[in-house]
């Protein structure tokens, strides 16, 4: 055999024996934690993490396939989460019954005629109008259209709060409304993407989170629509929920237990659904292209390809998987609760997960988001046992007992997570998987 071909087959082997004693160690971790714990609690620790999986997944396609800071990821969760609302949860008769539908129609129409106006005026150049005076009509287009909508919206939206609540769901199924959700991300990102692609990768970054507060100030504010913090519960599942396994005679345990084997198992099928997919785009011409533009793209442009679109193209992409995987936790909590929605739990640990699990590698990604996932759930826990214990030797000592031990041992979820991207970057930079780019000889 010759020396390139030592060195190709050493290449390949290394990653792989490494990826399957780390997906190996992360069994054990699941096992040990599942027989501590509990088949019902680490059940739901494993649905929750598939949907971070599902997350982290899109942020892969963004940032490690195409050098995209995307810090908006809390924002497409909320657009999710309020998406598969609007689809699955039960009909609101009392929305119907009312003028609410029509004053939504107004609304509607208004909305029509102020983009219709707006895109006229955007036009006005094939009339010759050019320049300064070009930019205050459409400014002028603008404030009319917003004053044209808002003359119908509040109205509408004060009748609805004050008859109806909000407009509730159209009572379809779940996963109809997750894949609503992917569809209600994919348009916002395609909005968002032509705006702020243009821009250098760290105003691309400030940008974003701007993004993400705007759409969390809308969703929480929009009561009409979504309830806004007086949250909407409970969310129906895809699979039979635990009361319902009950009443057909099974025990509480098992119930649980049942329930959440089916909604895991519906999770997963998604999961490497949009795994195959990716992995198999990103393997082939598609794939090469996009790691030419994320490792060079003025050297890519040179060469003829449309950086902006195929930026664009992955920056929906990945969006996508991100507002399904935010409507798939908010049904599997069964609780949309837009202040619940914290850029800690819901941007940075996403954002940890990829580093550590090694950005560009799928497989990396995937086991990143499951151990981030599961040392995010058990330090919580673990820090209350330490914490007691140290407590009662404290006391036992004279120093006295430790207080407020359960926000201190919340609290310590940030440090276990800073403590765990540490050492990742010390002794694994490019991650625990690392990206392996094949190159033919």
């Amino acid at each position: 055999m010759s020396a390139a071909s030592n060195a190709a087959t050493t290449g390949w082997d290394s990653p792989l024996r490494r990826g399957l004693m780390l997906f190996a160690l992360m069994f054990l971790i699941v096992v040990v934690v599942g027989v501590v714990q509990g088949t019902a609690s680490i059940l739901l620790i494993l649905t929750q993490a598939t949907a971070f999986a599902l997350i982290a997944l899109g942020l892969n396609i963004q940032w490690g396939y195409g050098g995209l800071f995307n810090f908006a990821i809390m924002g497409f969760l909320m657009v999710g989460g309020a998406s598969t609302v609007f689809l699955s949860y039960p009909v609101n008769q009392v929305f119907w019954d009312g003028e609410g539908p029509m004053l939504l129609a107004r609304a509607l129409i208004a909305f029509l005629i102020g983009l219709g106006l707006v895109l006229l005026v955007r036009q006005s150049h094939r009339i010759g109008i050019t320049g300064k005076l070009k930019t205050a009509l459409v400014i002028l287009a603008w404030f009319a259209a917003y004053v044209i909508y808002r003359s119908q919206i509040d109205p509408a939206a004060a009748y609805i709060e004050a008859n109806a609540g909000f407009i509730g769901g159209l009572g379809l199924h779940p996963v109809l409304g997750w894949a609503f959700g992917g569809l209600v991300s994919a348009i916002i990102a395609l909005f968002i993407g032509r705006i702020s692609l243009g821009l250098r990768t760290d105003y691309l970054a400030i940008a974003t989170i701007g993004i993400s507060e705007i759409l969390r100030a809308l969703i929480k504010n929009m009561d009409w629509l979504t309830r806004g913090t007086m949250t909407v519960s409970p969310m129906p599942w895809p699979t039979p929920l635990p009361q319902q396994l009950q009443a057909a005679g099974l025990s509480i345990p098992d119930s649980f237990t049942f329930a959440r084997i089916m909604f895991l198992a519906i999770c997963l099928v998604i999961l490497v659904g949009a795994f195959l997919l990716v992995q198999r785009a990103y393997g082939g011409p598609w794939g090469r292209m996009m790691r030419a533009i994320r490792d060079n793209h003025i050297a890519a442009a040179s060469m003829g390809k449309d950086v902006t679109s195929r930026q664009l193209e992955l920056f929906v992409f990945g969006s996508i998987l991100m507002g399904i995987g935010g409507a798939m936790l908010a049904t599997f909590t069964q609780i949309f609760d837009p202040s619940g929605y914290q850029p800690i739990n819901h941007t940075f640990m996403v954002w940890v997960m990829v580093i550590v699990g090694g950005a560009g590698n799928n497989w990396g990604v995937v086991l990143g988001a499951f151990l981030i996932y599961i040392v995010w759930v058990i330090s919580d826990p673990l820090a209350q046992l330490i914490f007691l214990n140290l407590s009662a030797l404290t006391e036992a000592i004279g120093w006295g007992a430790i207080p407020e031990i359960d926000s201190r041992a919340l609290q310590m979820r940030v440090f276990v997570l800073g403590v765990v991207i540490t050492i990742a970057l010390r002794y694994a930079p490019k991650g625990l998987i690392p990206e392996v780019v094949r190159r033919e000889t």
